[in-house]
């Protein structure tokens, strides 16, 4: 009897909560956290757009932060306006801005995230 279909659709984004957001953040490498809620209209907007790209980039981890469950982790790292972008490299916070990204401009910021010389900007934030 062959296995029946699965319809499971696999996501590359990961759930961030307050008990792992820092551990995740602080690692080496880049990681992408989206901070969302599910009532916002360019947050749904951007959901696809933003899991999309995080099939297109494996090394890079893709977090989400539902703020309407987790508001004590949303309010820790002061989200103002939702979505909200932040991109962490080697656990240095490197940009962080409000709004919902078109495809080219989450592939731009991605290029971007990655040409960033760390030396440097662990110097200017020294």
């Amino acid at each position: 009897m062959p296995e029946p279909e699965t319809t499971e659709v696999l996501t590359a984004s990961v759930a961030l909560t307050t008990t792992d957001f820092a551990e995740t953040v602080n690692r080496d490498g880049i990681v992408l956290v989206d901070f969302w809620a599910g009532w916002c209209g360019p947050c749904r907007a951007f959901a696809p757009v933003y899991e999309k790209s995080s099939e297109q980039h494996p090394d890079i981890v893709f977090g989400k932060v539902d703020t309407e469950a987790e508001p004590a982790l949303a309010a820790a790292v002061q989200i103002r306006s939702i979505p909200t972008l932040m991109a962490f490299r080697d656990g240095v916070l490197v940009f962080a801005q409000p709004g919902a990204l078109p495809t080219a401009g989450l592939e731009e910021l991605i290029r971007a995230v990655r040409d960033l010389d760390m030396d440097e900007v662990r110097a200017k934030t020294a």
